[in-house]
């Protein structure tokens, strides 16, 4: 069978703001030596899926780079993983919805003639063996299938919940609801919508075609297109838990994280750093495929016990090119070419490439933008009402410095160097 996946790459993500100020949120770094997006894509390419083509708009220069660079010689021989700027062929509009985006490049699917369609999100951090969704939609004979993720009612309040019959038909679509619909039979539980949708080729561009000469659709799947099918057409719901990637844990059994906050994105983080992370980055059956950068190994220097000038990690993770020269991380995800200088001490902290530390800083909780350099002395994370005059902190106390850092100062005055690159 004959798939087509448009993955929707596009998005503001104002809420990871400024991690967002000059990258798309699918090109935000994760885990070291990722990008959200090649979560998305790894799950594609591993249930071979070949035809993909990735929607972007907003801020989208890091986001093209990395695909260009890295995904074109993963989709085999007949294959592609092709970025598609916005063309205006039908608008003279950036999109203005998700449904807009496919609309806009129904050209795609003229050409590639597909017989499904995925159209999934690129911003969130999961693995999916698209085969089995793709087999239960087959066997329902559906129009569209909704993958979904069963969650408390407490917690569902917060996503696009779906009512299901005990078949798994789609029965009613909920944006945000005060009460939550529960899962038949499983009373306590509602679907949240993971926003990743399977289509029969000829309904998808029937519904998009109709929902672009609606005046007052907002043109989303979830909150337009999706409520008014499921009335006409047999639109079912693919429980995302029941979803079985070889070589995974039973632990990690319906693993997903929409990463759209500053501190949803820090917890996620630093479960990769646990003991045994939920996801798991390790399992060489089912790779999360990226850029590797053509850098040395990370070196650890000095061991000077007098002293205390010691270049040691705990319970974190290092990439490529990276100096760990006499300072200490621990619980903290290093990107390729930090350098972390004598006697400094980061912990439970996320730096980006490039990121220089110099020595005797202090830094804890702190996500740290690409090319900064934070000077001799300095310390982040101790004093977060010093902290909010510099930098941006979350509410839960989350410091981040940003990659342009607005000429942001350190408490000794110095200003801190940010590189643009």
């Amino acid at each position: 069978m004959q798939v087509l996946a448009m993955v929707l790459a596009g998005g503001e993500g104002t809420r990871l703001w400024p991690l967002t100020e000059e990258r798309a949120k699918p090109a935000v770094p994760f885990g070291g030596r990722y990008r959200i997006i090649d979560f998305v894509l790894s799950s594609l390419v591993n249930s071979g899926i070949q035809h993909i083509k990735v929607i972007t708009q907003y801020k989208s220069d890091s986001l093209l780079k990395h695909l260009l660079r890295t995904w074109s010689r993963w989709a085999g021989f007949d294959g592609f993983v092709d970025p598609v700027p916005p063309q205006m062929n039908l608008s003279k509009e950036w999109y203005v919805g998700s449904v807009d985006a496919v609309f806009q490049n129904l050209n795609i699917i003229h050409d590639e003639d597909p017989e499904l369609v995925a159209v999934f999100g690129g911003d969130h951090v999961y693995k999916m063996d698209v085969r089995q969704m793709i087999a239960f939609h087959q066997e329902k004979r559906a129009a569209c299938t909704v993958a979904a993720i069963p969650v408390p009612v407490e917690e569902a309040k917060r996503f696009g919940c779906i009512a299901i019959d005990a078949d798994g038909r789609v029965t009613g679509f909920v944006e945000k609801p005060k009460i939550p619909p529960e899962i038949p039979g499983r009373p306590g539980w509602a679907l949240a919508s993971m926003g990743n949708y399977l289509f029969d080729r000829h309904t998808l561009v029937k519904e998009v075609e109709a929902d672009a000469k609606n005046s007052e659709s907002r043109h989303d799947f979830g909150a337009d297109l999706l409520p008014s099918l499921f009335k006409r057409a047999p639109v079912y719901v693919y429980d995302f838990f029941q979803n079985q990637i070889r070589g995974e844990d039973e632990a990690a059994r319906g693993y997903w994280v929409d990463i759209g906050t500053i501190e949803a994105y820090h917890r996620a983080s630093m479960d990769l750093v646990s003991v045994s992370p939920v996801l798991n980055l390790y399992n060489h059956q089912w790779p999360i495929r990226s850029w590797v950068a053509p850098v040395p190994p990370a070196k650890f220097v000095f061991a000077d016990q007098q002293t205390k000038r010691i270049g040691i990690a705990t319970d974190s993770m290092v990439c490529e090119g990276c100096v760990i020269s006499g300072g200490h991380i621990e619980q903290s995800i290093l990107s390729h070419n930090v350098r972390l200088n004598s006697f400094a001490h980061v912990s439970q902290s996320i730096l980006f490439e490039g990121v220089n530390i110099g020595r005797h800083c202090r830094i804890r909780r702190a996500i740290i933008d690409k090319g900064v350099t934070i000077p001799e002395g300095t310390t982040i994370g101790y004093d977060l009402d010093e902290d909010r005059k510099h930098w941006f902190v979350s509410d839960e106390g989350i410091v981040v410095v940003p990659k342009l850092g607005h000429l942001a100062r350190a408490r000794h005055g110095s200003v801190i160097d940010h590189h643009r690159t």
